[in-house]
């Protein structure tokens, strides 16, 4: 049985992990112009998304280096959430 904090803990990993995911996509979106920024609602939803998550992206973009345009730290933060929430299941279960 899962411990009640962890398994919360768990759920914020998870939602922080869509966000993120949403973010990547109206970046992709509005690149392809699918979507306009012009739009009021479109630019409220990105400035929350924004907001959420660039005091995370944002220090890891400065530590990346410069891949001509690529922004790869939206999969540098997945990635290290993935890893948090094995390294918490880990030690939870007794693995560490």
């Amino acid at each position: 049985m899962l411990n009640p904090f962890i398994w919360l803990l768990f759920q914020v990993i998870d939602i922080y992990f869509y966000i993120i995911l949403a973010t990547v996509i109206i970046s992709w979106l509005a690149a392809f112009n699918i979507i306009n920024f012009g739009n009021p609602y479109v630019r409220q939803i990105n400035g929350v998304l924004r907001q959420l998550t660039e005091p995370v992206l944002g220090p890891i973009r400065r530590i990346l280096p410069n891949l001509g345009g690529l922004d790869f730290s939206p999969v540098v933060v997945l990635l290290g959430l993935q890893f948090i929430k094995r390294l918490i299941l880990s030690y939870v279960m007794g693995g560490m």
